[in-house]
């Protein structure tokens, strides 16, 4: 894959609101639009963009309670365990580790109750050793 310096651009434009017209992308990167539609159709192509998504207000979010749980797993559980949290629908994230732990689980709920249940499900998971826990209190960079 070749990424141009003009392709970062693009993306970075696209991490800012992807639903831009390319007619402003265009501008914005001084290229055409036959230029900068050709370049999508190549990312996308070459799997670098791989689909476009909602970008949640931090209005909304800030209502949530969002928290980090560190996850130590049982060798050879990896698999199981990972199924299990992707049918959470709470865990907006997964992260592989390494260190002391083996996952890093992201997790928004509605309440710190809805929170506290959510970590003893994950703790009850088979093949789940321990967790700790850590409530996101403000976001300082997102990109």
């Amino acid at each position: 894959m070749q990424i141009t310096d003009k392709d970062r651009e693009l993306l970075a434009l696209l991490g800012e609101n992807a639903r831009m017209p390319v007619a402003n992308l265009a501008r914005r990167l001084g290229l055409s639009r036959t230029t900068v539609q050709a370049r999508l159709e190549r990312l996308e192509r070459e799997g670098v963009i791989a689909g476009y998504g909602v970008r949640l207000s931090e209005a909304f979010q800030s209502g949530l309670i969002r928290a980090h749980v560190l996850i130590t797993i049982a060798p050879k559980s990896l698999p199981m365990v990972s199924a299990e949290l992707d049918a959470i629908r709470q865990v907006t994230t997964l992260h592989s580790v390494n260190g002391s732990f083996d996952l890093i689980a992201i997790l928004a709920a509605s309440s710190i109750a809805e929170l506290d249940g959510l970590i003893d499900r994950i703790g009850e998971i088979d093949g789940v050793e321990r967790t700790l826990s850590s409530i996101i209190l403000s976001t300082r960079i997102s990109r």
